[in-house]
């Protein structure tokens, strides 16, 4: 890219390889301080190339998401603390539907102790989790596997979906825009979230929030359609009031306002 330093240009290739950079591990790998690292950061996200989190940068997107592997090093201590946070909402005995999503694969394996569970789901990754205890039911979708993820999809998920009436919804989404809308970017998943929302009684929205600094093309649903949100940031204002307008409880596990989740410039 033109105008990067040959520091930022590998700064930039250590995103794309591993899905995000951290301000610790690239002051000690380029043996400079944590402000000239920053000063860099704030460079590639002025150009749109990385998006700030906290305590470093993921690569910025917003047609395409990131590998699969790579979403699982961005926020994995903090969708961890979510998943905890949002299966302790579950009480035994529930029948439930998860999404796909690297945060709901953390719900998933946080109620791996619990009882009587029934579990819809069109993740494979959440199937193999769950599946071999002896108190939960899986049932699995249907349908076309995307080998980056596991994720099934197409119409004989949605005609599977379609066939229950479920307690909860384990749902994630790949952006979250200030008016509410809930974004992610293959059309086809959206249409298997929306059938899991319309089918459950109770939506629990889990995302971190690197999610409120990131894009995506397709509309999922309305953060008024959810029930809870279960987050690791208080929310900015505006979303916060649409929360406090529906009546929808926010639950934050740790972490700073977004807005003041590290000194990186957010880029416009």
């Amino acid at each position: 890219m033109v105008g990067l330093t040959h520091r930022q240009a590998e700064i930039l290739s250590i995103a794309r390889a591993q899905g995000r950079v951290m301000v610790d591990d690239l002051t000690r790998r380029f043996e400079v301080s944590a402000q000239t690292i920053r000063k860099d950061l704030n460079d590639l996200c002025e150009s749109r190339s990385l998006t700030r989190v906290h305590g470093g940068a993921v690569i910025a997107s917003g047609v395409e998401n990131l590998a699969y592997e790579a979403r699982r090093f961005v926020a994995a201590d903090e969708k961890k603390a979510i998943g905890m946070a949002a299966a302790a909402l579950i009480p035994n005995g529930s029948s439930l539907f998860i999404t796909i999503g690297t945060t709901t694969e953390e719900v998933a394996s946080a109620l791996r102790s619990h009882q009587d569970l029934l579990v819809i789901t069109n993740n494979l990754n959440v199937a193999m989790q769950l599946y071999r205890q002896p108190k939960i039911e899986v049932i699995v979708a249907g349908g076309s596997v995307r080998r980056a993820d596991g994720a099934v999809i197409g119409s004989a998920a949605i005609d599977l979906i379609e066939q229950f009436k479920v307690d909860y919804a384990i749902i994630g989404a790949s952006a979250i825009d200030d008016d509410g809308a809930l974004l992610d970017f293959d059309y086809r998943e959206v249409r298997a979230a929306q059938a899991i929302i319309a089918n459950a009684r109770s939506v629990v929205l889990v995302a971190d929030a690197t999610k409120l600094q990131r894009h995506a093309p397709v509309r999922i649903a309305h953060l008024s359609q959810v029930k809870t949100v279960v987050t690791d940031a208080p929310l900015p204002q505006r979303l916060q009031a649409i929360c406090d307008e529906n009546g929808i409880e926010v639950v934050v596990t740790v972490g700073k306002p977004a807005e003041e989740a590290d000194q990186l410039s957010v880029p416009k």
